[in-house]
């Protein structure tokens, strides 16, 4: 595991004050004055003007290295701009090079596990995808967790299967949303997971769950159990409310929709089946980990 800091510390910084040392001396500062200026030792000023520190050719080709590099230069060569606010400068250009930017790109190639996203991603960034990607997986395995560590659980499984999902927080599609692989089935009497989550793997339960959210819910996660109306009962019991949709209504949005009219606080959506369709229950919630846990509650 490789921190972006670390690109930081290893790559740009040496290449950057390589480079500020070699402007410097060229506007003719001696080695002590460079020294001075960068706030390290002679040694190192002379490491960096004999080529001695390993520089990162992809950061010492980026044009905006190099402007600010002359600007820096320029700025403590003269006076006109001190030691603090050269090091907020380059404060600033290392958060964007690490918002989407250079730096990003460096770490995913120093941590092949971030092949794919192409440097698009910002480690510092709440709100960015990837990490918002990495929370909702990992919230699914706490969940999974649960389920398999439930005593009972596949009472609970329907005949087609459960699964259970969770979306990222502006979702609108099924893309969005990260669910089994393959559902989860009772085999020999145990909730087995066939595969670790991934988004994009569950049509239906994820489908209820984006309806749910269209039409207002502030629910994030989804888990379908088979329906009973003692299982009902026990979700009502244990302080859920409950909403019944049609299953065969022709716009599942619009019958959702119609459910929560009726019931705005419904955690709990129910069908009790029609042609060729299992009736089914499904629990709403903040994320996989409290879904589940609801499940445990009423086995």
């Amino acid at each position: 595991m490789k921190f972006a800091e670390e690109v930081v510390v290893e790559e740009f910084l040496p290449t950057f004050r390589s480079m500020l040392a070699e402007d410097l001396r060229e506007r003719g500062l001696t080695q002590s004055e460079v020294a001075d200026a960068l706030g390290i030792s002679q040694s190192a000023v002379s490491k960096y003007a004999h080529g001695d520190v390993a520089q990162n050719d992809g950061i010492r080709d980026d044009e905006r290295v190099s402007r600010l590099v002359t600007e820096v230069g320029e700025g403590l060569a003269t006076g006109s701009m001190s030691q603090v606010q050269a090091l907020v400068e380059v404060e600033v250009l290392i958060r964007r090079l690490e918002d989407h930017d250079l730096i990003a790109q460096l770490h995913e190639e120093a941590m092949p596990e971030l092949a794919g996203h192409g440097g698009d991603f910002n480690v510092h960034d709440p709100d960015d995808e990837l990490r918002a990607t990495e929370r909702v997986l990992s919230s699914m395995r706490r969940g999974i967790h649960i389920v398999e560590g439930t005593s009972g659980f596949t009472s609970l499984i329907p005949a087609v299967g459960s699964n259970l999902c969770e979306s990222l927080p502006n979702a609108e599609s099924i893309d969005d949303v990260a669910g089994i692989p393959g559902r989860i089935f009772d085999v020999k009497g145990r909730a087995t997971i066939p595969a670790d989550p991934e988004f994009g793997v569950s049509a239906h339960v994820a489908s209820i769950l984006l309806a749910a959210r269209d039409n207002g819910a502030d629910v994030h996660a989804a888990l379908n159990v088979r329906y009973d109306p003692d299982i009902v009962a026990r979700l009502e019991s244990v302080g859920h409310a409950t909403a019944e949709f049609d299953a065969e209504y022709d716009d599942l949005s619009e019958a959702v929709g119609h459910a929560l009219d009726e019931s705005p606080d419904a955690t709990v959506l129910y069908h009790t089946g029609g042609y060729g369709i299992e009736p089914i229950v499904y629990i709403l919630g903040d994320s996989a980990e409290a879904v589940a846990e609801v499940a445990r509650k009423i086995v």
